[in-house]
């Protein structure tokens, strides 16, 4: 850890006082002539800059890492329930574009029970290589237990560079697993580089969305981010299938201390990051009849209605049906926006929309960046003649195939 190192021989009463007063965190604490630094330093340096050398930054020595120990792309498959997430194929995609940058294989680590299947289309889905931890252990997710096994991947393969689907199963693993290894980990990222040194750009929003941070782990290995559904695009197949591995559960680390008794299914909900057609209406939807139109669009079109952050802090909509960095990224066919600006947050989070069709009465709206056609008018007056022509083109067709 960096830190500061004062020359105590060169201070005065008065300079230590001085300096002490220069700290915005009262950090410095004078005492005669010694001057002290507590616990509420933030290293901001401004004592460095003003002190004319009394005072100045003190660096640890790190010991360089040997990147060429690390080698390849590792992905999470993420399975649970007898099912294998989209996600997986998505980042092994992705893995397979930044492998061509250094050459290295792409591996795919799959745990769970009775995985035979899932391991069949992992590893025809671009891993190069699939390890399979198959065990009653891990029949059900636990924490503790995949830990164990992701870690002994991790300490077997060295991979360079580890992706995580950005779900519940993710979320949960991932940091715990990057604890054990000293290694940082990049969340919710929505774009990711190569270099040819192995370093991993991982790109994401933030302050509040307004800046685009490239962050990487020049020292540490290996290098964890998680990315989102919807992000990236699942790879064209290679020739033929990767290598299938079964690996053998470790040893726990420490007796397990949750034991799993019953798993009861949630109803089905509705996930708008499946869907092939929206409509999200924003906080330019005002009326109650706007609303029902906005409804009866999707109907019309045979998708579903989804919303901006406005509409959920308002108490209009739940949460699930939020589109953006702070809800769902969405990948639709056809994606109509009613009264939405298009502030960063929502336009990052349709950035793989296939067509969007936006209606505002400003001009200058943002959304009109991210949309394919647009259309600038009251949307009390679009809307119910969209819904009109939408309804009469039904009709035709109705006819026509009667």
């Amino acid at each position: 850890m960096a830190g500061l190192y004062i020359y105590q021989e060169k201070l005065t009463p008065e300079l230590a006082a001085r300096l002490s007063e220069i700290c915005p965190f009262g950090a410095l604490k004078a005492d005669g002539a010694r001057l002290s630094v507590e616990a509420g330093c933030r290293m901001c340096r401004l004592c460095v800059k003003k002190s004319g050398g009394v005072i100045i930054e003190q660096k640890d020595e790190r010991p360089e890492i040997d990147k060429n120990e690390w080698r390849g792309i590792a992905v999470l498959a993420d399975y649970s329930h007898g099912r294998l997430h989209p996600v997986t194929l998505e980042l092994l995609g992705k893995a397979r574009e930044l492998a061509k940058v250094t050459g290295h294989p792409v591996y795919a680590v799959l745990m769970g029970q009775d995985t035979a299947q899932a391991a069949k289309t992992v590893a025809a889905g671009g891993a190069d290589k699939v390890l399979v931890y198959d065990s009653p252990e891990l029949a059900e997710f636990a924490v503790e237990p995949y830990a164990d096994a992701f870690a002994d991947f991790i300490r077997k393969v060295k991979p360079s560079s580890v992706l995580v689907g950005a779900t519940n199963l993710g979320r949960s693993l991932a940091p715990r697993v990057a604890a054990r290894f000293h290694t940082g980990l990049t969340a919710d990222c929505t774009a990711l580089e190569m270099k040819e040194n192995t370093d991993l750009v991982q790109i994401r929003p933030a302050f509040g969305g307004n800046v685009m941070a490239q962050i990487i782990t020049p020292n540490h290995r290996p290098q964890f981010c998680t990315v989102r559904y919807k992000i990236f695009s699942a790879c064209e197949c290679p020739p033929e299938p990767g290598e299938i591995v079964p690996m053998t559960m470790p040893e726990a680390v420490k007796p397990y201390g949750i034991e799993i008794q019953r798993v009861t299914a949630m109803p089905a909900e509705v996930d708008i990051s499946e869907a092939d057609v929206l409509v999200a209406a924003g906080r330019g939807v005002k009326s109650e009849e706007d609303m029902a139109l906005a409804a009866k669009l999707a109907e019309l079109l045979g998708g579903q209605l989804a919303c901006s952050r406005p509409m959920v802090e308002a108490g209009i909509f739940d949460a699930k049906h939020q589109i953006g960095l702070s809800g769902r990224t969405v990948k639709p066919k056809l994606l109509i926006t009613l009264g939405i600006s298009g502030a960063v947050q929502f336009a990052a989070g349709i950035q793989g929309a296939e067509c969007v069709v936006a209606v505002n009465s400003d001009p200058n709206a943002p959304i009109f960046d991210a949309a394919h056609y647009s259309v600038v008018g009251d949307l009390s007056k679009v809307l119910p003649e969209l819904v009109g022509k939408i309804e009469a083109a039904v009709r035709e067709e109705a006819g026509h195939v009667s």
